[in-house]
């Protein structure tokens, strides 16, 4: 049986920030994944500063003050573009809301301005005129989040004792995990970070599953400078129950459009649902009318883990005294992994955490399951 410090379970976004930190701080990590493909691989890559509370706005802020710092070092194929994201809105209510989320984010030093109806239009001529304004958050960016993930294993792996392997992990028993081919892996700590895979290996874990769509248009260099966010999406994408759409569209760095988004709970079928594309489609148009003339090249889905409160579940499982977990970032996997990866690591380790843990911690839900 093969004995490390900390064993990773999952290698998406947030299981490789996880090992990161950990081989930073010092530790040997064994990350275990089976490349089945998460939410990683089929999100938008947006950094965003989120302010819905201040537990959601302080790991979101913290994780972009990280991922900035990593920017510089970053390869290519990870495309990280400082973009900035456009809240926008389309009536006077919307832009009261902009000005009260400026407030909100330049009370924590970030930096953003108001653009009357005016300067949205020079600022994005695509858009539809009549448009109240919109906020502008600079910092936000984008990150192509399955190579960033990959490049965070690799500068583990370059400052340390990290070893990968491809495996599926099917029972999580004290220091043990065992594989679908029945070998045994052991370690000091085992920290879960498997996505909406994650139940399977902790019952009792209060993850619910969270469909979305996407779509990637051809190249259309120019189109669209910032990432575009409706102010309403605050709202829908934080719906507890039903299917709900909103208008968001990245430019991505090949000069192609990303564009979403949904949200369908009690799913798991993984096709495409003309349906909700539709009605998200139709969203986008009402903002970005020119996207009707634009070819389409690929669409697909995926999940997202919510649990019931929207934050994610960051710190030691409660009856479980070896077990970390690292689960239920919804959307916001790819913003926040930074900032989760160093709470868990300061945990683990005995260090100082950049934030308060507490909001985040298990027990706040009722675990009564052991893994």
């Amino acid at each position: 049986m093969q004995t490390t410090d900390v064993l990773v379970i999952g290698a998406g976004i947030v299981g490789a920030t996880c090992a990161h930190a950990l081989a930073l701080a010092g530790l040997s990590v064994r990350v275990i994944d089976a490349r089945l493909g998460g939410a990683t691989a089929a999100g938008m890559g947006h950094l965003v500063v989120m302010d819905d509370n201040p537990a959601e706005l302080a790991l979101s802020k913290s994780s972009l003050d990280l991922w900035h710092a990593w920017a510089p070092q970053m390869d290519a194929g990870c495309a990280f573009t400082a973009c900035g994201t456009l809240w926008i809105a389309t009536n006077d209510e919307e832009l009261q809301a902009a000005h009260t989320k400026r407030a909100t984010l330049q009370a924590q030093g970030i930096a953003c301005d108001m653009l009357d109806a005016a300067a949205l239009a020079r600022a994005e001529p695509a858009l539809r005129p009549g448009l109240a304004g919109a906020l502008k958050v600079q910092g936000d960016s984008v990150v192509y989040a399955p190579r960033a993930a990959q490049w965070l294993l690799d500068q583990a792996a370059a400052h340390g004792n990290v070893v990968f392997e491809q495996a599926e992990a099917t029972q999580i028993e004290g220091h043990t995990v065992t594989l679908r081919d029945g070998s045994q892996r052991s370690a000091g700590a085992i920290v879960l970070a498997s996505g909406i895979q994650a139940p399977q290996l902790c019952p009792g874990l209060p993850l619910r599953p969270k469909k979305g769509h996407l779509v990637i248009t051809d190249r259309y260099p120019g189109t669209v400078h910032h990432q575009l966010v409706e102010l309403g999406y605050i709202t829908s994408a934080h719906h507890s129950d039903g299917t709900s759409v909103a208008f968001n569209v990245q430019p991505r760095p090949t000069g192609q459009l990303l564009i979403g988004s949904s949200r369908e709970f009690d799913t798991t079928d993984p096709a495409v649902n003309h349906a909700v594309l539709a009605r998200m489609l139709q969203r986008a148009l009402t903002y970005l009318p020119g996207l009707a003339d634009l070819n389409a090249v690929r669409t697909w889905t995926g999940f997202r883990a919510a649990t019931p409160d929207s934050l994610p579940i960051i710190g030691p499982h409660p009856t479980h005294p070896h077990l970390w977990l690292a689960v239920g970032h919804e959307g916001l996997g790819v913003t926040t992994a930074p900032a989760t990866a160093q709470l868990l690591a300061a945990q683990i380790t005995g260090g100082m955490p950049l934030i308060d843990p507490s909001p985040y911690a298990a027990q706040r839900f009722d675990l009564q399951v052991a893994a």
